[in-house]
């Protein structure tokens, strides 16, 4: 019987000193700060965070996959880039709540990093930028990969396009990488937002007393010989002016890559200035008569 009771006891003590031990490890103070506005970390309230956030992780998996589920694969990946930058506001406001709604002192970390807070905002101030405006280029759709674009005299084809530069390749095979704030702060112009069929042209001047219908038949020629050059639209020939020097045309023509532009442009003149050579047709140069006066 005393045995018994003894046993009991033990077991009590044991227990006690188990529980006392935890007790005194969850509250064990990591660091004290401040006095008016106290911080207090302790184990407890860490741990009690980290699995907070373990939950949170979850359940944004789960509501990432069942949204990802119902979406095609261009709107799936403008989600998860979305997504990726969203998650870290929801974080940081469970972890404000979390701390808040078991007594943390929130007040007093915001007094007490008022000014880094700051600080870091002014630094981050470009950083930010560029986030927001890749956000906005993901709702609006304003350049999709594979578009051409032209952004502060730069051409290239966009490859991908992150939450904060858009990566391009321009004609030369040089990698282009775009803050995305430049499409807030510059003209963008997108070749290819109505499809990758666009309308190049060629200028050209001629001497005054050329034969204007053999030009423009000459001028569609050269446009149709060029096999990246579509039939339909047919070429367009406008007489611009009668300048100083010459009188001068537009070629206009449609090609399926504008990418590549600069080739057939390129081929198209070297083809109007065989033609004009073999028909006798002058490309004038500006001349200018000098009067001398002397006195």
């Amino acid at each position: 019987m005393i045995q018994e009771e003894l046993t009991e006891q033990v077991k009590e003590v044991i227990q006690e000193n188990i529980w006392g031990t935890i007790q005194d490890f969850l509250s064990y103070e990591i660091f004290y700060f401040g006095k008016d506005h106290s911080i207090k970390l302790t184990v407890g309230l860490l741990l009690f965070v980290i699995l907070i956030m373990f939950i949170t992780s979850f359940l944004l998996k789960i509501f990432k996959r069942v949204v990802t589920k119902k979406l095609r694969r261009e709107d799936k990946q403008k989600f998860e880039s979305i997504f990726s930058f969203s998650k870290y506001f929801v974080y940081l406001i469970v972890i404000f709540f979390t701390l808040d709604s078991i007594g943390f002192n929130i007040t007093a970390i915001f007094a007490a990093s008022a000014a880094l807070l700051v600080g870091v905002g002014l630094a981050l101030q470009t950083f930010i930028q560029d986030i927001l405006s890749g956000v906005f280029i993901f709702m609006d759709q304003t350049v999709h990969v594979g578009d051409i674009i032209e952004l502060d005299g730069k051409v290239g084809r966009v490859e991908e396009i992150k939450l904060r530069t858009t990566r391009a390749v321009t004609i030369d095979n040089k990698v282009l990488i775009i803050p995305n704030h430049k499409y807030l702060t510059s003209v963008l112009y997108n070749w290819t937002q109505n499809g990758s069929v666009t309308r190049e042209s060629v200028t050209i001047g001629v001497a005054y007393g050329s034969d204007t219908e053999l030009v423009k038949e000459l001028l569609t020629k050269a446009a149709l010989s060029n096999s990246n050059v579509l039939k339909e639209p047919p070429p367009l020939v406008l007489f611009t002016d009668f300048a100083d020097s010459s009188l001068n045309f537009k070629l206009i023509f449609t090609i399926n890559d504008s990418f590549q532009g600069a080739i057939p442009k390129s081929e198209i003149r070297f083809e109007i200035d065989r033609l004009f050579r073999e028909h006798n047709i002058n490309i004038p140069f500006p001349q200018r008569e000098i009067t001398i006066v002397k006195e």
